[in-house]
């Protein structure tokens, strides 16, 4: 009982870290301010599902979009389009310069969707969260925002930051209308079934990852594991923060074989998490040894 209470601490430790940056996604400068434990695994899976531009869920390429109102407006959004995800300061300077000549503009709810996802890709959360309302209040069905406010959100969360459980409230809103609206969304034109399915995944894994996160933070380990087990069903190579916390809940919960699996797909991440998730997995092995009956 005793090894199990250290190792239990030593997890617990290495959450408290993990969760106050375990989003932020930073392509361009650097780790983020709160510490490096997770920021590798997590750009990974920002990149692949937030601030990308072919996604057939992201309202940049919806065919519903209003026209501008001159060539110039035209241009500037296209020139908005068009920065490639690797160049997220670029594309947050041509946004917010567009919105300050255009501040009426048709594309203003897919400019600030755009911007949101560079704002959290370059570390900037409360712009990213600013510009995400703007971008909800403009098309509340933008799912891609809904879940990217929804996972990060319940991450970023510190001991001292205010009005704690306000902020799961809203957090847990944006994920709960991401999964309701989701499964409704029409196939566009020119997109096919399987790129079409694997966009769905990968949003629903981010939504369902930012429910889990919810339930984590408010200690509700069976809210969690239901959450995290669909996320990384839905998008297997997604995130290693969600094999790693999926590990912690089982762990917390006493399901020993079920956080050493979880703490092994951890494992196979590259990253600042690989290492504490092998001895995690490794201590959670021993643990779930005798209950199997297996050889310790």
């Amino acid at each position: 009982m005793h090894r199990y209470r250290r190792i239990e601490f030593r997890i617990a430790a290495v959450t408290s870290a993990l969760l106050a940056i375990g989003s932020v996604a930073n392509a361009q400068t650097g780790p983020p301010a709160g510490g490096a434990a997770a920021a590798e695994a997590a750009a990974a899976s920002m990149s692949r599902n937030i601030a990308r531009d072919t996604s057939p869920l992201n309202p940049e390429n919806s065919l519903d979009l209003l026209p501008a109102a001159d060539h110039l407006e035209e241009k500037a959004y296209q020139d908005f389009r068009s920065v490639s995800p690797e160049n997220m300061a670029k594309k947050i300077d041509l946004g917010e310069h567009f919105l300050k000549r255009y501040p009426l503009s048709g594309y203003r709810a897919v400019v600030y969707s755009g911007l949101a996802a560079a704002y959290l890709m370059t570390n900037q959360v409360q712009k990213m969260e600013n510009a995400g309302e703007k971008a909800l209040a403009l098309n509340p069905k933008d799912v891609q925002v809904l879940a990217m406010l929804g996972q990060t959100i319940p991450r970023v969360l510190t001991a001292s930051t205010p009005d704690q459980e306000k902020r799961l409230q809203k957090a847990e809103g944006y994920s709960k209308r991401a999964i309701e609206i989701i499964p409704t969304i029409a196939m566009p034109a020119g997109v096919g079934d399987q790129e079409f399915t694997r966009a769905k995944n990968q949003t629903l894994a981010l939504a369902h990852s930012g429910l889990g996160m919810v339930y984590f933070r408010r200690g509700d380990y069976p809210g969690t594991i239901t959450e995290l087990d669909q996320a990384v069903n839905l998008d297997p190579r997604g995130d290693a923060t969600n094999y790693y916390v999926l590990g912690v809940a089982n762990y917390n919960s006493k399901h020993f074989a079920d956080a050493a699996k979880a703490f092994s797909q951890c494992a196979q991440f590259s990253g600042n998490l690989q290492q504490t998730c092998k001895e995690s997995a490794e201590k959670a092995k021993e643990l779930a040894a005798p209950l199997s009956g297996e050889p310790g």
